[in-house]
């Protein structure tokens, strides 16, 4: 015990001289060098095509600019100052707010239904699967094109549903009152692709132990969806809340492409109303600072939702 208890601190010493070594340091050195090596050209990418543009946009938002003149204007605040002041725009944040909630809502609850549902071991499955999925990976504009005709009142195959009931279709994309009902009805239907793929991927990962205990103690599959398999998804829904909110802010191109905004700026969405200020009406600084606007609402959801909602996700 005594010559074990003496060598101990001679072994200590001999290991911290071993990792302070000159040898031990070159070893860092070369490590260091080789993550920055590997790091930096990433690291320059997101600088250069990331932070930059944030930051030039958050310059321009206070400015003045037509993309004529040769230098912005600064005006300082003004263009915050305006913004928030329009009811123009507050009714556009108001359509904003509306869009995400229903896009992202149904698009999560259909979602999960469907991945309960393909998760059966039922014939046709995988090709059911597959046309639900394909409409995520097809162009927004081709999309958006194909139900233009869907929704056309005289041609459309939507006349024909309407037709059966005795009813006239309605304009869909020329009426201020079903515009935006389009276009949730076909943003929703091009991603709860995704979002059921997501979740089926995530329950053919969850420990089957579980479900068939849950099953052999009497629970229903109502009881075994909801109170087990639910609250095992939690960090799928975590992550999906988070990526659809965010790609639901930057919807746009079934916007440009079946209404553009319109009829009397009833599907401008925050995304459309600043394309429309920068590139149709040529006021940039007006532009950037809605641009600000949007990105700061997205950091104060994204934070929010770390804060609070992650709390409720069983890992």
């Amino acid at each position: 015990m005594t010559l074990a208890a003496s060598k101990a601190p001679d072994r200590v010493a001999t290991s911290a001289v071993t990792r302070s070594s000159p040898a031990m340091r070159a070893r860092r050195r070369r490590g260091h060098a080789l993550f920055a090596l590997f790091a930096f050209p990433n690291l320059l990418l997101i600088a250069v095509f990331a932070y930059w543009p944030i930051i030039q946009n958050m310059y321009l938002s206070l400015t003045s600019w037509d993309f004529i003149s040769p230098e912005p204007f600064f005006v300082g605040w003004a263009n915050y100052s305006a913004l928030l002041s329009s009811e123009s725009f507050l009714a556009v944040l108001r359509t904003t707010v509306v869009w995400v909630v229903v896009v992202v809502g149904i698009s999560l609850v259909l979602g999960v239904l469907l991945a309960a549902l393909f998760s059966m071991k039922l014939r046709g499955t995988t090709a059911v699967t597959g046309m639900v999925f394909a409409p995520h990976v097809i162009s927004g504009a081709a999309i958006g094109a194909v139900w233009l005709f869907i929704f056309d009142p005289n041609y459309g195959l939507a006349r024909i549903v309407f037709n059966a009931f005795g009813l006239d279709s309605p304009s869909w994309t020329t009426d201020a009152h079903w515009a935006l009902i389009a276009l949730l009805i076909v943003s929703i239907w091009k991603g709860v692709g995704f979002v059921a793929i997501v979740y089926l991927a995530a329950m053919q990962g969850l420990p089957s132990e579980v479900l068939e205990a849950a099953r052999l103690d009497g629970a229903t599959g109502f009881e075994v969806f909801t109170r087990i398999i639910l609250p095992l998804l939690s960090p799928t829904t975590f992550f999906l809340v988070i990526t659809q909110t965010i790609a639901a802010f930057q919807a746009f191109d079934l916007i440009a492409v079946m209404t553009g905004g319109g009829p009397a700026s009833s599907t401008t969405t925050l995304s459309w109303f600043i394309y429309d200020q920068a590139f149709q009406r040529s006021n940039v600084g007006y532009s950037a600072a809605a641009g600000t606007i949007m990105f700061v609402v997205l950091m104060i959801i994204t934070a929010l939702q770390f804060r609070f909602v992650e709390k409720k996700v069983h890992y």
